[in-house]
């Protein structure tokens, strides 16, 4: 047992010494700045989803004005939901470890590299919306913070940094195939119908209501 009290076994069986491992409660200002700077990312990406909506003075018509802009308030919109949900997801993962080492948060800086170009990916595709390098690349930024948020989720568990018993203890769920895989797909739909492509991804919502109402029912057979 190290001096955080974390530890985990190797394929052999036997404890190992995770000797950069510190405990959450025995480092809680360290651990209280790591979540902090996290927040701080996602309050300025989620900000500067509304900077990019702007109405130019002087117009005779500012009723037309708004209905031109149309795609630049769908993907706010959109981008809104999507890292409120991103931001929710963050928190109760950081709320279920038990401990934090250095990896854990050099991945967590990767996560963050891309929900901060969550505002550029956004602002692109509400300004050429149904154009296939637009879509392409919100997509490819979607796919991104999900792969690095399901490497950080499966790296703490298998480091034994995640409280036992929660949800982040039993593996991988369904949502982290669901959503990569649906904006995976939409790349590829992308290139034939690039106007489309947005509404496959109302899917994902309706997906994961499908997952967590399976689950309840499972849950109630046991």
């Amino acid at each position: 047992m190290g001096p955080a009290g974390v530890s985990v076994r190797v394929a052999a069986g036997e404890p190992v010494e995770m000797r950069s491992a510190r405990d959450r409660v025995g480092s809680e200002i360290e651990f209280s700045r790591v979540v902090a700077f996290s927040d701080g990312v996602f309050a300025i990406a989620i900000t500067l989803l509304v900077l990019a909506l702007e109405i130019p003075a002087g117009l005779n018509d500012v009723g037309q004005a708004l209905r031109d802009r149309g795609d630049e308030f769908f993907a706010y919109g959109l981008s809104f939901a999507v890292i409120g949900s991103l931001w929710i997801d963050h928190h109760r993962f950081f709320g279920a470890l038990k401990a934090f080492d250095g990896r854990l948060m050099a991945l967590n800086l990767l996560y963050l590299a891309f929900v901060a170009l969550v505002p550029f990916s956004s602002s692109f595709l509400g300004s050429y919306a149904g154009e296939t390098p637009a879509v392409v690349v919100y997509a490819l930024n979607m796919v991104a913070i999900s792969l690095s948020f399901t490497m950080q989720i499966e790296y703490a568990r298998r480091a034994g940094l995640v409280e036992k018993g929660s949800q982040y203890d039993r593996g991988l769920g369904a949502e982290s195939v669901v959503i990569p895989g649906v904006f995976a797909v939409s790349i590829l739909i992308a290139f034939e119908l690039p106007q489309q492509t947005p509404y496959v991804w109302l899917a994902i919502p309706l997906l994961m209501r499908a997952i967590d109402l399976r689950r309840r029912r499972l849950s109630r057979a046991r």
